[in-house]
């Protein structure tokens, strides 16, 4: 077991670089999807100019131009844009096994879902980032990769599928963020495997007086258009473990294919936005995403009601035991569970009156969203979920 205050220290430091080389990259692809997008055609551009775009920022102005394929010779400066994709996942990754490889038991494996040991957990989370690349990389150099309709289409099924696999080996926070961390690591191997060696093919034939060949720029405009389209999901889901509604639900497999739906639709305004289009191709994708937004919290706000009876209605004694079985490890002065050194959020639960002032959050955490106790560790059954609820329905009533 790591000691907790390295194990802090490393995660902040990591969590932090991950956020700057994210906000880098995902500032690049925005940018030079807008920049292909405005691009305009002018006679007056140099031969092999596909177009360019006039930008104004800073007080000053820039011109922008794209070559169909590159330069009839090559520049003496020329920057490359990968270290910020790069940098995003291996911070990513590093977090990934700070938290959910060394904290496997805690955050990776709910036992009421699959017994697995850390090994078998984490083993099943590395191959799964690389079979997911290697089946998203065949499909879009298959002839339905031809189709961009038809791949988006079976790369989002993709995505699902993998979802609902992950929903039945993982713990739902440890599923939803494994999503987010597949579709990164697609993102990633897209610039490392495909967009840097296209582009440094192109330059090694600049050099030696050769014509690039076409499919080069054009495989890479492919994945980094897909990168665009799945930034604004992944955003989501990689911070979705401050958010239990979102991995609660019994099948919040179907909650990424929601959110998918609304941060590519949302993606794709901003897009036809940057290429002049107007009228009916700007009018439906806000409408679209409110009312895939609105299906998504109907989704995960919906709860079948669970009538107690009152025979089966538990008193204070019995919640207090229930507390002090599931919560209590966690949640004290000392806690005694080995990844914890303070209770989190500095919530205790030691007695009555500390159940009843954070009955709300009992209620959020162990009842409705079941995100706690933290992969489901104690075993806390329905049952058990459902008598602390109805309690705290009752107005938390005190045993005579």
């Amino acid at each position: 077991m790591i000691d907790i205050a390295y194990a802090e220290w490393l995660e902040v430091g990591f969590r932090w670089l991950h956020l700057i080389a994210g906000i880098a990259w995902i500032g690049s692809s925005f940018y030079f999807m807008f920049l292909d997008y405005s691009l305009q055609p002018d006679k007056s551009l140099p031969a092999g100019v596909k177009g360019a775009s006039w930008n104004v920022h800073g007080g000053g102005f820039y011109l922008m131009q794209k070559y169909t394929v590159a330069p009839e010779k090559m520049p003496d400066v020329l920057h490359w844009f990968k270290w910020e994709a790069y940098f995003t996942w291996i911070s990513g990754f590093s977090l990934m096994i700070i938290i959910y490889y060394w904290g496997a038991e805690t955050y990776l494996i709910d036992k009421t879902v699959l017994n697995l040991t850390q090994l078998e957990a984490i083993g099943i989370s590395v191959g799964s980032f690389i079979v997911s690349w290697i089946v998203y990389d065949r499909i879009c150099k298959a002839p339905i990769g031809k189709n961009d309709i038809a791949l988006s289409i079976t790369v989002f099924l993709l995505i699902l599928l993998a979802a609902y696999g992950f929903t039945h080996v993982y713990s739902g926070r440890g599923a939803f963020v494994h999503v987010g961390a597949m579709i990164g690591t697609i993102m990633v191997a897209n610039v490392f495997f495909i967009i840097i060696p296209n582009q440094r093919i192109v330059v090694k034939a600049l050099i030696e007086g050769k014509e690039p060949a076409s499919y080069l720029g054009a495989e890479g405009k492919q994945r980094s258009t897909h990168n665009n389209y799945l930034t604004l999901p992944v955003l989501l889901m990689m911070i979705s473990s401050h958010f239990p509604m979102l991995f609660s639900n019994k099948h919040s497999w179907l909650v990424v294919g929601l959110v998918i739906i609304v941060g590519g639709v949302i993606r794709d305004y901003f897009n036809a936005k940057n290429q002049g289009k107007a009228g009916n191709r700007l009018m439906w994708q806000w409408p679209v995403a409110a009312i895939f937004m609105s299906i998504l919290i109907v989704f995960i706000s919906f709860n079948d009601e669970v009538k107690v009876t009152e025979d089966e209605q538990l008193g204070s004694t019995d919640v207090l035991a229930i507390i002090q079985t599931h919560c209590v490890s966690c949640h004290a002065a000392k806690p005694s569970d080995e990844d914890f050194e303070n209770a989190p959020g500095g919530v205790r639960l030691e007695t009555l009156m500390d159940i009843k002032r954070y009955s709300s959050k009992i209620m959020k955490q162990s009842v409705l969203t079941k995100a706690m106790p933290i992969g489901n560790k104690s075993e806390m059954t329905e049952k058990e979920r459902i008598g602390v609820g109805d309690w705290i329905k009752r107005g938390m009533p005190i045993d005579e």
